[in-house]
């Protein structure tokens, strides 16, 4: 009877951790000694014998890489691709090089040591302060991400300069509202012009009737940048390069 008991509850452990794996979960890293909190969903077709992509995802401000995530959540079941979303340091916002590249390396190569991930299709996502900084990002470590999508967000004047130190013409998918009122389309056509005269294969869309707000709109918005980050994939092993801030 204990034997039988024991072997019970042991199934019912084992239970309960596949379906807590199919859920989101909160998970910390160590960076220089501070945990860094993120969250992860990993769909249950993900499995050692097939890698599969990974995006990374970077929230607005005021906001936490869940509500991201649980937005991505469905299509990244539907399509079988592991999902991450940290926190910034400074919920309020992101910063370099606090919240990266180095952190986003650092995350990404120890999903890596723990997922079937495919190094060659590691993608970007951000809305609003983390569109911003994904494409901060996308333009530091063009051989590292195969391409990226934002929601509601441009480059600043300043960082336009960082252009030329991408060393690949990384793909970038912007999407916009028609009335965003933080990053309207005509700031957000500024930074398309800038990446399509570098040569970077760039597109966007503006969205009608549309705004700042993402969440609404979600599905939609999640399925076309999709489309278009999946059609992208590294022709070599990802490079990271470190920069002195």
């Amino acid at each position: 009877m204990k034997l039988r008991t024991l072997l019970i509850s042991g199934l019912l452990v084992l239970a309960a951790q596949s379906t807590f794996s199919q859920d989101i979960t909160k998970e910390l890293i160590t960076i220089n000694g501070k945990a860094r909190a993120y969250y992860l969903y990993v769909p249950p077709t993900a499995q050692p014998s097939s890698p599969v992509p990974l995006v990374i995802m970077l929230h607005g401000s005021n906001r936490t890489g869940n509500s991201l995530v649980e937005k991505w959540k469905d299509l990244a079941k539907k399509e079988s691709f592991i999902i991450a979303g940290p926190d910034a340091t400074n919920l309020r916002g992101w910063n370099a090089p606090l919240d990266g590249p180095e952190f986003l390396r650092d995350l990404v190569e120890e999903l890596k040591t723990k997922y079937p991930v495919n190094p060659k299709r590691v993608y970007l996502f951000g809305h609003s302060a983390g569109a911003v900084f994904a494409l901060e990002m996308s333009l530091l470590e063009s051989q590292y991400f195969a391409a990226t999508a934002v929601h509601a967000g441009a480059l600043a004047e300043d960082d336009k300069t960082w252009v030329d130190l991408a060393k690949r013409k990384i793909p970038i998918f912007i999407q916009v509202g028609e009335y965003d009122e933080f990053f309207p389309p005509k700031a957000v056509r500024d930074t398309r012009d800038v990446l399509k005269a570098a040569g970077f294969p760039i597109e966007l869309t503006e969205i009608k009737n549309h705004d700042h707000w993402y969440y609404d709109k979600a599905p939609k918005i999640n399925q076309t940048a999709w489309e278009f980050l999946k059609k992208y994939t590294l022709d070599a092993d990802p490079i990271y390069r470190k920069y002195n801030f």
